[in-house]
């Protein structure tokens, strides 16, 4: 069966430059589907199959008067929630591999918000001016390809034509790929780990996938966060190992990896079991030392170069206090299978006997700050060893278990 790639963008201004990746795809033997995103007109250099009234439409707003106005801001909100909406109706409708895009700030802005709306998985690409700079806004937390343009999207030229060329072959050679192990029905547990947790959490992977359970481990850099949640909340995971809780740590203090205050909520949502681990919860991160705010440093603050561009801070006993009300808070409202395991000798491996972040007054305030917050009925439980320590990862694969089958008995 010939695989179908979404072709989206503006056509009114970057006719030729789609024209020629067109032509590249349909050369590879993929067929096309074309949306038009581009508000001032059309193109008659290939058949377009949803027009820009359209995309207005499905953003709520109409393309006559959005020309008729001459607003960027209004016409790029419109055309921007019109083509998230007509990707994801499109792929349900009619069904595609593949998508690509292309454009400047706001044309990537614009197909990158379709791509998004479009499931994990399906492949991808997006041709961008913007792709050597940061590039959360335009992937999110979606697995969207960013190939630079290096010129501007605005022709097709000795340097556009390889890019072009080389994006064509990237989605077709990704939509032809064959992704093997795909049917794997084991049960998916996510779990969140740091570079200062790894030893523990590649313990409970190895346990748990000996035990029939594929663990999925995300890296709690803030993204890696936000993105756990959001697979939770698609109904994608069955439980979740949240030894890694560091985010909430940059969350209160400010730090570079700072996943939002909605992190612990997905799980108690959707009622699925959820092990809290303080994780990490001793350190905040910034970026190279110079960039660690100044009062930070002016107080004094026990400070520690993990690499050249990330340094770690040590969190007070107030601020893990601060995080303990929190955890407590998102375990009170699960609606699922929860609990607490307490690492008695360290959060992290800085945070081991006598090592730099070594603070048991500071780890006992989140300790104590969970332990009076909890409603009654959920456990905490208590290891006398670092979070590192093969006592621990032990202790954690049996809790999570012992979750899992309260939820299959049906209890809370």
């Amino acid at each position: 069966m010939k695989k179908t790639v979404m072709l989206i963008g503006a056509f009114d201004t970057k006719g030729p430059d789609y024209a020629f990746v067109r032509q590249q795809i349909a050369a590879r033997g993929c067929e096309l589907m074309s949306v038009n995103t581009g508000v001032l007109g059309s193109t008659d250099l290939f058949p377009v199959d949803v027009e820009a009234d359209e995309v207005a439409r499905a953003g709520g707003a109409d393309l006559a008067l959005l020309r008729r106005h001459g607003d960027r801001g209004e016409a790029m909100k419109a055309m921007t929630a019109g083509a998230a909406a007509i990707a994801a109706r499109l792929f349900v409708e009619r069904g595609f591999h593949g998508i690509l895009g292309m454009g400047g700030t706001g044309g990537s802005s614009v197909v990158t918000a379709a791509m998004r709306a479009l499931p994990l998985g399906l492949p991808k690409v997006c041709v961008s001016t913007a792709a050597s700079g940061d590039t959360s806004a335009y992937v999110g937390l979606r697995d969207v390809v960013m190939i630079p343009a290096i010129v501007d999207v605005a022709g097709v030229n000795r340097i556009s034509r390889v890019v072009y060329t080389h994006a064509a072959g990237a989605i077709c050679g990704m939509v032809g790929a064959e992704v093997t192990g795909a049917g794997d029905d084991r049960p998916v547990i996510a779990a969140s780990m740091f570079g200062n947790t790894t030893t523990c959490v590649e313990a409970c992977e190895s346990a748990l996938a000996a035990k029939g359970y594929e663990v999925l481990i995300f890296h709690a850099t803030g993204t890696g966060g936000r993105t756990l949640e959001a697979l939770v909340a698609e109904g994608l995971v069955d439980a979740v190992l949240d030894i890694t809780t560091t985010e909430w740590a940059d969350t209160v203090c400010g730090g570079i990896f700072d996943a939002g205050e909605d992190r612990l909520s997905a799980p108690g949502r959707r009622g699925i079991p959820h092990l809290i681990a303080p994780g990490c919860v001793d350190m905040a991160n910034f970026g190279a030392i110079d960039t660690v705010p100044m009062h930070y440093r002016e107080a004094g603050r026990n400070l520690y170069e993990w690499n050249p561009s990330v340094t770690l801070m040590r969190t007070s006993a107030e601020e893990n206090r601060r995080m303990g009300a929190v955890f407590a808070a998102k375990a009170n409202a699960a609606t699922g299978p929860v609990a607490f395991l307490f690492p008695l000798k360290g959060v992290s491996i800085l945070d081991g006997d006598g090592q730099p972040f070594c603070d048991r007054e500071a780890d006992e305030a989140i300790f104590e700050a969970i332990r009076r917050g909890l409603r009654e009925g959920i456990a905490v439980h208590e290891v006398d060893a670092n979070i590192n320590d093969p006592l621990f990862s032990e202790q954690a694969v049996e809790v999570m278990v012992e979750l899992i089958s309260q939820a299959k008995g049906g209890k809370g």
